[in-house]
């Protein structure tokens, strides 16, 4: 038995559910690894995040306040948060992707549900523990491209006077998505991390499952991250009728709205490419890599917007288009 598993079964057995059938349920990007259990009728979750390189207390404090507010986190059932298990109210397998993956489905209904939830968590001040998205950490997050995907990209270093100019027009672009009232942004607010829950009313039927990188900043973060999707397309006309349900429902400045969402769209989606990049490089998780053709469309859309033209002219030098769509160089021998 591994010292993960004789763990998870010693905390299982003073949580009550030491009998319980355990089948793998999902793993992620990160460290966390999933389970389902099942006894006398009755299931539950373990979420198996082991320390040092996962932390499971932003979790279970995020998730308190979302219940809080009447929001379908799961319940907290039991915790060790010394040696990395939670376990968790099972909230189903009816996850957004699923669902849109069968026919049947409505597609505007369910996102329409997801934008609905998120006009009712931004009318709320964000917790006073969540870290600030602000300036220096948008910067340095979108850094990972140029850390991680041109050298993949080259087989060289990206050159110091490349990359300072790239901080640079960062720096000037990110205090458009900057809050002086700031919200909590989710952070992984999309089709794989939703959970549908008709039986529940109003905003509780939108289960939320991924909530432990939150963040004080912009609203129009976690619209980007339901409408620019990594994992699966939105249509565009799907897209431009849930941003223009939610800047009806928010009422901000509509312009300034929407030079912050693609603001945010490029950060982000310049950002997970560089994150791909190094699940590959330094993880070994090269299957990251069949998402790059959408990333590359979506942020070709972003930086569409006139505001972000001279990020745009730096992406075009750094990266001809006619590179974006093909593997990088090595991706052969370690698919």
């Amino acid at each position: 038995m591994t010292d993960r598993l004789s763990l998870s079964q010693t905390f299982l057995n003073h949580s009550g559910w030491g009998d319980a059938e355990r089948r793998p349920l999902a793993g992620d990007a990160s460290f966390r690894r999933y389970e389902r259990l099942h006894r006398a009728g009755e299931s539950a979750v373990l979420m198996d995040a082991p320390p040092p390189q996962e932390d499971v207390r932003p979790f279970t404090r995020m998730a308190r306040w979302l219940a809080q507010q009447g929001f379908s986190a799961p319940r907290i059932l039991a915790e060790d948060a010394a040696q990395g298990f939670l376990l968790l109210e099972d909230l189903g397998d009816d996850l957004y992707a699923r669902l849109l993956r069968q026919a049947g489905n409505d597609e505007h209904t369910l996102y329409a549900a997801a934008i609905d939830f998120l006009l009712e968590l931004h009318k709320l001040a964000a917790p006073a523990d969540l870290a600030p998205y602000d300036v220096p950490r948008l910067v340095d997050e979108a850094g990972l491209f140029p850390d991680w995907y041109l050298p993949a990209l080259t087989g060289q270093p990206t050159p110091p006077a490349q990359r300072a100019a790239f901080d640079a027009l960062l720096a000037e672009l990110a205090p458009a998505a900057i809050m002086p009232q700031p919200i909590a942004v989710l952070r992984d607010f999309h089709a794989e991390n939703l959970l549908w829950l008709p039986g529940r009313q109003g905003n509780a039927r939108v289960g939320l499952l991924d909530f432990q990188d939150a963040v004080a900043g912009h609203p129009a973060y976690d619209l980007v991250s339901l409408l620019e999707d990594a994992r699966r397309d939105v249509a565009p006309a799907l897209a431009e009728a849930m941003l223009s349900r939610y800047i009806a429902g928010s009422g901000p400045d509509e312009a300034a709205f929407r030079r912050a969402y693609a603001t945010l769209g490029a950060q982000r989606n310049i950002r997970i490419i560089g994150i791909f990049t190094r699940l590959w490089k330094r993880d070994g998780k090269p299957g990251y890599q069949v998402f790059m053709p959408r990333m590359w469309g979506l942020l070709e859309r972003d930086l569409a917007h006139p505001d972000l033209a001279a990020l745009r002219a730096w992406i075009d030098a750094a990266v001809p288009a006619e590179l974006r769509r093909q593997p990088l160089p090595g991706l052969e021998q370690a698919a």
